[in-house]
């Protein structure tokens, strides 16, 4: 009876992280450099909040859009970061993830036969969600521009059916980040068109060099963009399942529908954890963006000795090196790694056809894992199994 099921369901597909990850999972030996799952615990204060959480029995369901302490922690914690301002009241919700605001999202603002762009090399969790609102993913080649778009390449790709640009940024799976100037490029085409942005800033608080700057905080585009964040990366509460989505009450009004009738609320717990790293911890971030950061440059630095073809990322903790392979593809290569080289990273055509002949490499483990891994790599590359 599968053939009765959802037509848009059965055509998509597992993550290819995943597929790649569950794959190799069995191989004996193997450093896996593959998963962006931050390595460090959550801090203690943020662990012992949601255990105070249960014992004074704080388990029932919340206002649909989080508790009321929590979107003001938001709202603050943003306006002094970023400089956006955002109404607790009814322009924020709390959603279970950040992917669950990019759902909510994109069954927002998205009608059959839209268009959305997509910068590729990208994060596979958009594509679906696009295409079971009915939508359609455009993807822009953003390979000859260091992994971000340019004016002229966004140009290229709107037409009277886009709906949605995705800025993801820092981005997974390139670590490339947007500049105030560039930005301020985009902005120059956006502003005018009734197009809207999504601004995926699950990484802003793990950007090394400049200071983060949202989108959202330039006048003429707070009212067409939609802001999505989390804890999960800048706090290492993956597990929590604690994002939330920034935008002008006239969208969040409509979103919270769909968020109501999608989960009800956030989990209680998991809303008063947050709380605490949002407000308390809020520079939790700092010591592990300088750990990411000292591993960024050993890592960038070691690829660039084999010879490799790789920027240098300006966030996140993900590198995307360029291999100059001839006769595989990146996924043959991936399997190659792991049964030759017992290294395994994530081939790079998991993120777009764009991103075929790359491959990620995670640096969200501890410096010895990445260094035994790299040295292995090293080994393969030097025994020139690559072709």
């Amino acid at each position: 009876m599968e053939y009765l099921l959802n037509k848009k369901i059965q055509q998509i597909e597992i993550s290819g992280i995943r597929q790649f990850f569950n794959l190799v999972s069995g191989e004996e030996n193997v450093v896996s450099l593959t998963i962006g799952q931050p390595d460090f615990h959550t801090p203690k204060h943020v662990r012992m909040a949601a255990s105070q959480a249960i014992a004074d029995n704080k388990t029932t369901y919340t206002h649909n859009a989080g508790i009321i302490d929590l979107r003001k922690a938001i709202s603050k914690f943003n306006e002094e970061k970023y400089h956006l301002l955002y109404n607790p009241e009814n322009e924020i919700i709390v959603t279970t993830g950040a992917s669950q605001a990019i759902d909510i999202t994109f069954r927002t603002i998205l009608n059959p036969n839209d268009e959305v762009i997509l910068p590729g090399p990208i994060y596979p969790g958009y594509e679906p969600l696009i295409k079971l609102a009915g939508a359609t993913p455009v993807y822009a080649d953003t390979t000859s521009n260091g992994f971000k778009l340019s004016k002229e390449i966004l140009m290229k790709h709107i037409n009277e059916r886009t709906k949605c640009v995705v800025l993801p940024y820092p981005s997974n799976p390139t670590g490339a980040s947007y500049t105030t100037t560039e930005l301020k490029e985009l902005v120059s085409i956006l502003k005018d068109k009734n197009i809207f942005v999504l601004a995926d800033e699950i990484y802003s608080e793990l950007i090394y060099e400049e200071p983060h700057t949202s989108i959202a905080s330039f006048p003429e585009m707070k009212e067409k963009t939609i802001v999505v964040n989390g804890v999960s990366k800048s706090h290492s509460m993956t597990g929590f399942r604690i994002g939330y989505v920034l935008a002008p009450k006239w969208i969040s009004n409509h979103m919270l529908k769909v968020h109501q009738y999608n989960v009800s609320c956030a989990s209680s717990i998991s809303q008063y954890a947050a709380l605490e790293a949002l407000t308390n911890g809020k520079n939790d971030a700092i010591q592990m963006r300088e750990v990411y950061r000292k591993r960024r440059d050993y890592v960038y630095s070691r690829l660039l000795s084999f010879g490799l073809e790789v920027d240098c990322p300006k966030g996140a903790f993900y590198i995307f090196p360029k291999f100059p392979i001839t006769e595989m593809n990146s996924f043959d290569l991936g399997i190659d790694l792991v049964r030759k080289g017992k290294i395994a990273l994530v081939p790079g055509s998991s993120f777009s056809p764009l991103g075929e002949g790359y491959m990620r490499l995670s640096y969200a483990y501890e410096l010895n894992t990445i260094e035994r891994g790299l040295n292995r790599l090293d080994d393969y590359l030097q025994k020139g199994y690559l072709r």
